[in-house]
């Protein structure tokens, strides 16, 4: 897809989304890969940090997902 119609899908995506902190996410996640810079421990908040460690504990317990089972997840979450 060229780029100009990938903008204006990801306009038109952001225009139907009502949820603030959705939106609030994305805007964190935008503002992350433009700038690439990187994330220091001390600026996550404490609901990121908790998030964070769950995980890692989770993984340590054989919880983990497939990174090809979350790719497919994905595709068919972006399909709608």
């Amino acid at each position: 897809m060229e780029t100009i119609k990938l903008k204006t899908n990801l306009h038109s995506l952001i225009d139907k989304i009502e949820d603030t902190e959705l939106l609030v996410q994305l805007n964190k996640i935008l503002n992350n890969c433009i700038s690439k810079e990187k994330v220091s421990w001390d600026s996550l908040s404490k609901e990121e940090k908790k998030s964070i460690e769950e995980g890692l504990k989770q993984l340590e317990n054989g919880e983990g997902v497939d990174f090809e089972e979350v790719n497919k997840s994905f595709d068919e979450w972006l399909k709608g």
